[in-house]
């Protein structure tokens, strides 16, 4: 299995929307402490430190 950096979100702008409104009325450091859960969360989900390591990479590069 590979990372797959192809779009995958069934409706992207509904799923950027909520990202949006889940952010809404905190501070820059609570907004912070959300993506970090949110990461977390996610990566916990996956499981798969093969994919992870070739996520943060991924990132990594696009910065």
């Amino acid at each position: 299995m590979s990372l797959n950096t192809k779009p995958n979100i069934a409706s992207p702008d509904d799923f950027y929307q909520d990202l949006i409104d889940l952010h809404r009325d905190l501070s820059d450091e609570e907004s912070r402490d959300l993506n970090a859960r949110l990461i977390l969360l996610l990566a916990n989900h996956i499981g798969d430190m093969d994919i992870l390591k070739a996520a943060m990479s991924a990132a990594r590069k696009d910065t």
